[in-house]
């Protein structure tokens, strides 16, 4: 028994081609614009900062193809970069501090006034300055965590009152004098930049990955985003609120020392002049890498994003004023993205 199969001939002019199939079909439309939104929300600013320096590029190409500038640029933001992780530590938990400027300066302080002043070995200086700093943030986390008093008014009146006594120690003098062995801890050069911007980079990528992959970090951003709800689900809120105002007191100690081992001294009546760099940073850092939130690797671009537009403009010929608008309209641009983000999270 035989058995008849006919081939039937295809016309590849009738064969339908599905959606899927078809280069330009609206599906795969619709994922190349979904993704190009994704990466502009993400990335934008990155894209931003690049037409920047091609901009300065042309409009001061003798002064700002150097490699000074990039020096500049990049070697002078390290104490920044510390004083803007202390506060993403704390705005990551839903907490405020006001007062990070002045821990920093405080421990800058304390460092050149125990070493130059009380006769202090300074690798002993340098410890007990850390220790100030560290003091100082449980003290606000004593006083916010335990007692339940308001952050914003704790933080403001701990950064007058940290403030009146760094200056009261320094005898309202700036305070110099620390060895070159000590500065070379943070201006010893590799690859042309001082040792403190690596510094800035690793606690960046460090404080990044305990947010993003570790038990750590993911209760942090729980109770950030609904403290009872982290409460009810066994974390233990209270010390995690007091361990990121004890974190953000060891940040800012540390930007202290390497800010006043660079200069090799500290004038006390300076530090209130950081704060609103670093407040414009974390929060402007909250529309880069994760739209919404706030994050140590967005931070740290718009740190160096913001002092590349004000040494742009300040090669232009503008005065030293135009770092306190750049940084002033970034802190209210910053803050409205970050609510409008946080306002389509909500809603999704």
């Amino acid at each position: 028994m035989t058995t008849n199969v006919s081939s039937t001939k295809i016309d590849p002019s009738t064969t339908a081609t599905s959606p899927s199939q078809s280069p330009n079909s609206p599906a795969r439309d619709s994922a190349l614009v979904a993704l190009r939104k994704r990466l502009l929300s993400r990335y934008g600013i990155v894209l931003v900062w690049f037409l920047m320096a091609v901009f300065f590029s042309f409009a001061a190409p003798k002064t700002f193809l150097t490699f000074g500038t990039v020096q500049t640029i990049f070697g002078s933001q390290s104490t920044l970069v510390f004083l803007a992780m202390a506060a993403v530590a704390t705005f990551a938990v839903g907490e405020f501090d006001l007062s990070i400027a002045s821990i920093m300066g405080l421990s800058a302080t304390v460092l050149p006034v125990m070493a130059i002043n009380v006769g202090v070995p300074e690798w002993a200086a340098l410890l007990i300055a850390l220790v100030v700093g560290v003091l100082a943030g449980a003290a606000n986390g004593f006083i916010i965590v335990i007692l339940g008093i308001d952050p914003i008014v704790t933080t403001l009146g701990m950064s007058v009152l940290l403030l009146g006594i760094a200056q009261a120690i320094s005898n309202l003098v700036a305070v110099t004098g620390l060895s070159l062995q000590l500065s070379n801890l943070a201006v010893y050069n590799v690859a042309g930049l001082p040792l403190a911007f690596y510094y800035g980079i690793v606690i960046a990528v460090i404080f990044a990955i305990v947010l993003a992959f570790t038990p750590l970090g993911r209760h942090m951003r729980f109770v950030g985003a609904n403290r009872e709800v982290a409460r009810l689900s066994g974390i233990r809120v209270q010390r995690i609120r007091f361990g990121s105002y004890v974190f953000s007191g060891l940040s800012c100690g540390v930007a202290g020392v390497l800010l006043s081992v660079s200069v090799g001294g500290f004038d006390s009546s300076t530090s209130s002049a950081y704060l609103l760099p670093a407040l414009a940073a974390t929060f402007l850092g909250t529309a880069v890498v994760r739209p919404g939130t706030f994050n140590p690797i967005g931070t740290l671009v718009t740190i160096y994003f913001l002092v590349t537009g004000i040494v742009g403009l300040q090669l232009l010929g503008f005065s030293s004023w135009v770092s306190n608008v750049f940084y002033g309209a970034a802190l209210v641009v910053a803050v409205t993205v970050s609510t409008i983000a946080r306002k389509r999270i909500i809603r999704r």
